[in-house]
């Protein structure tokens, strides 16, 4: 069960969070934490393995803490209480040191003034799995089920977002175009708004923010959430404006540094989050969206030139 915090950030109950992804669901809290769970996020993170090992008071004495904002924490990343959130960082720590001998190997994950080419693009590919990884073990499939209902019965999906979060709008307009949805992308803020505007009850509306604080993407989703239109925000920062002001949160867990701030890593957990809801869509009229495709398919190829044949 998804419940929302007093910070906004959603919990699950204690039996929902599975230890694997303990350290992503910390990570994707953290922008929204107030400073002093931040410091216990923070704590977290740099030591997964020490922290399980820490009664409640010591770590609050290495957060400057209390020990009731450390439970505070605990019940806002979805572990219920202390001791469950030291068995999920143990075991946490153990998944980390089973990749450790990996991540050496890749020399970290931020890149360095000093990398190679080679290690470069073995830090880049490496960062991408992890992402991939920690997304799927956080995503909330029982969102995802409600948002892939609501698009599936829709009258019509308009997607907003802007910069490099429209790339990925444009991916799932194409998909969802191609299975006879009707669906449309804005990336203007005024074509957004307009568009937002009409939209009502029977209507969804998905924004795409990283971040999750993109004005232009914030405001045409409050506006079709006015308008009685469902509301899907598709983001890494679940306590996010775009994501508290949703009715439906699809999250990623994509780390960006401020090297590599907007890098491909975040685009390529949204665009799977995206493969996930356009599966479960056509998956929900399976003969019609696999003829859909079929012809569309098809279409394409007709007018491609014949292939070159060696004489």
């Amino acid at each position: 069960m998804v419940r929302q915090s007093s910070s906004g950030v959603p919990e699950r109950s204690a039996q929902d969070a599975a230890p694997a992804d303990v350290l992503a669901r910390v990570r994707a809290a953290r922008p929204s934490l107030a400073p002093s769970e931040r410091r216990v996020a923070d704590a977290v993170l740099a030591a997964p393995g020490q922290v399980a090992e820490l009664s409640i008071g010591a770590l609050a004495e290495r957060a400057d803490t209390s020990a009731a904002t450390v439970m505070r924490f605990c019940r806002t990343i979805g572990t219920g209480n202390y001791p469950q959130l030291r068995l999920a960082l143990a075991a946490a720590a153990a998944r980390e040191h089973a990749l450790g001998g990996e991540r050496a190997e890749h020399g970290g994950t931020d890149i360095s003034p000093t990398d190679s080419l080679d290690r470069i693009v073995s830090k880049i590919i490496y960062n991408e799995v992890r992402a991939l990884e920690d997304s799927g073990a956080g995503l909330d499939v029982e969102a995802l089920g409600r948002a892939v209902d609501a698009v599936a019965k829709a009258r019509r999906v308009d997607i907003f977002g802007v910069g490099a979060s429209a790339f990925v709008g444009q991916d799932l307009h194409q998909k969802l175009h191609r299975i006879g949805r009707m669906a449309f992308i804005w990336s203007d803020r005024h074509a957004a708004l307009t568009a937002a505007a009409l939209l009502g009850p029977g209507d969804v509306a998905l924004a795409v923010s990283h971040s999750g604080e993109t004005e232009d993407t914030t405001e045409p989703l409050q506006t079709a959430a006015e308008r009685g239109a469902t509301t899907i925000a598709l983001t890494n920062d679940p306590g996010s404006t775009l994501a508290t002001g949703a009715d439906l949160v699809l999250t990623t867990c994509a780390r960006e540094t401020p090297f590599r701030s907007g890098a491909t890593v975040s685009r390529i957990a949204q665009l799977a989050v995206v493969d996930c809801l356009f599966v479960g869509v056509a998956q929900r009229s399976y003969d019609a969206s696999t003829t859909a495709l079929e012809k569309t398919y098809g279409a394409v190829q007709r007018r491609r030139r014949p292939a070159r044949r060696d004489t």
